[in-house]
């Protein structure tokens, strides 16, 4: 077999594609995983300042943080009225609280006196206390209370609200807009909350979230996770049952544009050739993910290491989650189905990998940023949602593994993140003016640059 195999006018990598695992899958696969939309979206450099520019760090917040929807929690994170987090993106900093049964809104984070940071950690309050003077206000916003009122004839109740961002949800998440002016966060999401039909992201819980401040700017960061073109090099080990080459990568238009990688797993990688047995490739996976495999776990003849991973994946995950997963198909059980949403979320479909991403500036600091993980739970949407677990806050010198609620992904994010500092010192340190992307495998970076170049140009 050819290194390459030509396909509809670009370039694929030799070995099974997607499309032909799903045609094999045991179980009916959602339609929306068939859904295939590549698109040449050009071949030019990306410069390379963007990465550690301050001047581009400032046009960022100004033309995307400030206007941007973006993720700031789950609901279930604040289900009883009181309960807030406290959310920071660049220098803004929003306190998303349950105000009411059915309501949640955002308040900027700032006392109306002297600009007191109001809330500096997430929990439950009954009303918004500054804590220099103690000017108060209402959950619903409204001042509630001034100390020495007689000092203040200048200031009107009904003038002295907080001010809010715009709120909305979808997916169970929350999302907020800096922009009072903004479109609605349907209009903005478009045709993605579509391809989430199959898999409910509503119908689940946050039982794993971990932030941990990361040594390069966010665009590295979220890049880093964009492809899985890395894997033959950084994780080597992820081989023998990653389909790391056979990937297929869709983007989709829209404003803002979305995109998808879809990995096969309990396949061999094309760089290592034909003729990996079906068990070597189910030992591999269950060794390396899945803390080691079962004693009698074996591929009989005739079957292949998905269909009898996928199997197992539905035991495991029916078993804690209480859910009927008999129907479920191989892909959603064991695939990596990754969607990406401008500009920094990037939640999964399928049960077997319930991950999100999030991605986002540390403050004023271009060189660093927040990177988090959450593991969103299925559940049974007839019973009451469990409370979201707390943020596991990570410094920038805490490893991985002081987060062992990660399990075996830790070793995967470790190694990860030693390639992260070496591409922010690169990238100052290059003489060449831009980084050069492949067309295929790195085409969702490609999209992402362009939707980030049509913000910073005002044409959204």
């Amino acid at each position: 077999m050819t290194q390459t195999q030509q396909t509809t006018g670009y370039a694929r990598s030799a070995g099974p594609t997607v499309q032909s695992l799903l045609d094999a899958d045991s179980r009916e696969v959602p339609a929306v995983l068939r859904d295939e939309a590549y698109e040449f979206l050009g071949d030019a450099d990306i410069d390379r300042t963007r990465y550690f520019s301050r001047e581009f760090h400032d046009l960022e917040v100004e033309h995307v943080w400030n206007k941007v929807w973006q993720v700031a929690c789950r609901e279930e994170d604040i289900p009883d009225v009181g309960d807030h987090v406290v959310y920071d993106v660049a220098d803004s900093s929003l306190i998303v609280m349950r105000t009411a049964p059915g309501m949640i809104r955002a308040y900027h984070n700032s006392c109306l006196h002297r600009g007191t940071q109001l809330r500096g950690a997430d929990g439950n309050v009954q009303h918004i206390r500054c804590p220099f003077h103690g000017f108060t206000w209402n959950l619903d916003g409204s001042l509630k209370e001034i100390p020495c009122q007689w000092d203040f004839p200048h200031v009107q109740a009904q003038n002295f609200s907080l001010p809010q961002a715009k709120v909305d949800t979808w997916g169970g998440f929350v999302f907020v807009n800096l922009d009072p002016g903004t479109q609605s966060l349907a209009s903005y999401l478009g045709e993605l909350p579509k391809h989430f039909d199959a898999f409910r992201l509503e119908h689940r819980f946050k039982g794993v979230h971990v932030a941990k401040v990361m040594p390069c700017n966010w665009k590295v960061c979220l890049e880093a996770f964009l492809e899985s073109f890395h894997v033959i090099t950084t994780h080597p080990q992820m081989l023998l049952y990653f389909g790391d080459a056979n990937s297929e990568y869709d983007v989709y238009p829209g404003s803002p544009p979305f995109n998808r990688m879809i990995t096969p797993q309990a396949v061999s990688s094309p760089h290592l050739g034909a003729g990996i047995a079906q068990q070597d490739i189910l030992d591999a996976l269950f060794n390396d993910l899945r803390g080691g495999r079962p004693e009698g776990l074996i591929v009989p003849a005739g079957k292949t290491a998905r269909e009898i991973t996928a199997q197992e994946m539905r035991v495991r995950w029916g078993e804690r989650t209480g859910l009927d997963l008999s129907g479920v198909s191989d892909s959603e059980m064991i695939d990596a189905i990754q969607y990406f949403v401008f500009p920094n979320l990037v939640p999964w479909g399928g049960i077997g990998s319930p991950i999100t991403y999030r991605f986002r500036p540390n403050g004023s600091d271009p060189d660093t940023c927040i990177f988090d993980i959450m593991m969103l739970i299925p559940c049974d949407p007839a019973k009451p949602k469990p409370r979201g677990v707390p943020v596991h806050q990570l410094s920038l010198d805490d490893p991985w593994t002081d987060a062992p609620e990660l399990g075996a992904l830790t070793h995967i994010f470790s190694q990860d993140s030693q390639n992260l500092p070496r591409i922010q010192k690169g990238l100052k340190a290059s003489r060449k003016p831009g980084i050069t992307l492949a067309n295929y495998q790195e085409v969702r970076i490609r999209q992402f640059h362009q939707a980030l170049d049509d913000y910073l140009a005002g044409r959204p």
